[in-house]
């Protein structure tokens, strides 16, 4: 009887063409997603980006903030971030931890800072020690980022994932935009990406 329910509600899912069927399409969700905009927005997004990928850095200091305020702050984009760590891997993992070891409210706080500084943590000497530098300016101590970096269910998590997106949409590169099921590889000028957006749009 409850399978019969369940094959009854996907049937109505899919016949309203509801995001939840466009979250079908696109795949698995994780425990560790972060997500922003409405649950009902026309179009996902999801990224697949390093933190210690310079193309990933450029795309969110120059391109991000223009795609949040026209795209997800109105309601057109649901935007879901994914770690997908690159050389240095240890280093790319590591940052990976920090946004994720604070709570949801400064996720993408944590994370914008680690984007837009990556060109002053990554310089010579230590990164992570630089990043523990950086991350005072949101609240995180060093002994904070200690016990983040110590989190290896975590780390196990992000590498999980990350592999999905290889399995599931061959993600090979980064940054790399799964935007409603169809993959768009590279820093995507914001023009460009903007009418790959608008393409996407219900019709």
């Amino acid at each position: 009887m409850k399978s019969a329910l369940r094959a009854l509600l996907l049937a109505m899912v899919l016949t309203l063409g509801s995001p939840w069927a466009m979250a079908a399409e696109i795949g698995r969700t994780f425990a560790i997603d972060h997500m922003l905009g409405k649950d009902d927005a026309p179009i996902i997004v999801i990224e697949y980006a390093s933190t210690t990928c310079s193309h990933c850095g450029d795309f969110h200091k120059n391109t991000f903030p223009k795609f949040k305020e026209n795209w997800i702050d109105t309601g057109n984009v649901l935007f879901i971030y994914r770690d997908f760590p690159t050389s240095p891997t240890q280093v790319s993992i590591g940052a990976s931890l920090l946004p994720h070891c604070s709570d949801d409210e400064r996720y993408f706080t944590i994370l914008g800072l680690i984007a837009d500084n990556q060109d002053r943590w990554m310089q010579a000497g230590s990164p992570l020690d630089n990043l523990k530098k950086l991350l005072r300016i949101a609240g995180m101590s060093s002994a904070d980022v200690d016990t983040c970096l110590g989190r290896q269910d975590l780390a196990n998590a992000i590498i999980e994932r990350a592999k999905d997106g290889n399995t599931q949409f061959k993600i090979k590169t980064t940054p790399s935009f799964v935007i409603n099921g169809k993959v768009h590889e590279g820093n995507i000028p914001y023009e460009e990406f903007a009418k790959i957006l608008q393409n996407a749009l219900p019709k």
